[in-house]
């Protein structure tokens, strides 16, 4: 499929911009966050592929733990792009050159089919699911990126070295700043506006005095300013953390008061898990595969970390308006974890509570003896349902 003009098509509920795009689909103009109806009226023959969120979460998920295995600390803010320095890997595997070549390696080993873009010279990698690595080597993100987006599989990775890096940023053209800027609006808005009076390229862009960009982008166009000057700010590598997912298989024509009930044993099984070791949840993944086809997904951040059913619930219900159609299944993913759950005790207990402290402790060395499935509850589902399976499951003890 990635010989002719394919895109992502826009996600259900969301705006009406293609997502990734083949090479065939780059040839008539179409890029990622571009209008639907311009999209097709550069190709109509432009097929739309229904995007499937979590399984490209998932997906990407496991190239960069391979990322990580040769030590990389791993910048990323989406499936397909990923960014890392080298200054730490140098002593392990050698020169630019070997570290990438490991990078291409761990990324190909086990999963042919995703792709991943690196880059490196201190700062940057970028990876993307398109059948082939893409690596390249430069002392920002934007330099990494453009590198990268210049390699091909059989030329190896493209290294810009320290001193050329505005040179090597002035020929490339403005639209590379495209999803290089927080902000839904400035990540299109700037570039476009950019085009449209006539800068062309990042040289052009760096000519330019700071007060006449900044009267007219405000603060993303000093930031776009200063990547095209090759000026970043040095990379947040996220921490590492074991993956934390529970998934759910739904049955048919399952709607309302069941979906809230599905996630409440989502999330008691989170909870459960043996790899949150007791630490609080801050921000959570929720997944769907759809019926027709696809999938959906949607991210809640609490406002504080916590451990608490309830609260992770209220957050999470409100998420379940939003599904586009009837599910198949569910994902409930752990994104970032919180600081260890600590209560503050009273000065004298009552026997409830010490009663339920007791009972805590036997939950966790059952749990620690046997597993977290050795202590379950009965959850109400469906009790009018005719079918005896559909009437109630088991889930673990809060």
């Amino acid at each position: 499929m990635l010989g002719r003009p394919v895109a992502l098509a826009p996600e259900p509920g969301g705006p009406q911009v293609v997502g990734e795009v083949s090479g065939a689909a780059e040839a008539f103009g179409i890029h990622r966050g571009m209008r639907l109806g311009e999209a097709l009226a550069r190709c109509p023959s432009l097929s739309l592929v229904p995007p499937d969120p979590e399984r490209a979460v998932e997906a990407w998920e496991e190239a960069l733990g391979r990322l990580e295995g040769i030590g990389a600390a791993v910048e990323s803010d989406r499936p397909g792009e990923a960014f890392f320095e080298l200054d730490g890997l140098r002593p392990l595997w050698g020169g630019v050159e070997e570290v990438l070549r490991r990078a291409r390696k761990a990324l190909i080993a086990e999963r042919p089919g995703v792709g991943a873009i690196a880059t490196t010279e201190g700062r940057s990698a970028r990876g993307g699911p398109v059948g082939t690595p893409r690596l390249g080597a430069g002392a920002t993100r934007l330099c990494a990126y453009a590198a990268a987006m210049r390699a091909r599989p059989r030329r190896g990775p493209v290294i810009v070295p320290a001193g050329a890096v505005r040179p090597f940023l002035a020929a490339q053209p403005v639209g590379l700043l495209r999803d290089r800027l927080p902000g839904d609006w400035e990540r299109a808005s700037v570039p476009d506006t950019l085009e449209r009076v006539g800068v062309r390229t990042l040289g052009e862009l760096a000519s330019l005095p700071d007060a006449a960009v900044a009267d007219r982008f405000g603060e993303p166009g000093l930031r776009a300013l200063r990547m095209a000057r090759g000026e970043e700010v040095g990379l947040r590598p996220r921490p590492r953390l074991e993956p934390l997912v529970e998934r759910l298989e739904l049955p048919e024509g399952c709607l309302g008061t069941q979906l809230e009930r599905a996630l409440r044993l989502l999330v008691d099984r989170l909870l459960a898990h043996p790899g949150r070791r007791g630490r609080t949840l801050r921000r959570l993944r929720l997944g769907a595969q759809l019926a027709g086809g696809g999938g959906w997904g949607a991210e809640v951040t609490l406002r504080e970390a916590s451990a608490d059913p309830d609260r992770l619930r209220l957050a999470l219900v409100p998420k379940l308006e939003e599904l586009p159609g009837p599910a198949t299944a569910f994902a409930l993913r752990a994104v970032e974890l919180g600081p260890p759950a600590h209560d503050q005790g009273g000065l004298e207990r009552s026997p409830e509570e010490r009663r339920r402290e007791r009972i805590a402790e036997a939950v966790r060395q059952a749990r620690a003896a046997s597993g977290r499935d050795a202590v379950l509850r009965i959850l109400e589902v469906e009790p009018a349902s005719r079918v005896p399976e559909r009437r109630a499951l088991l889930t673990p003890y809060e």
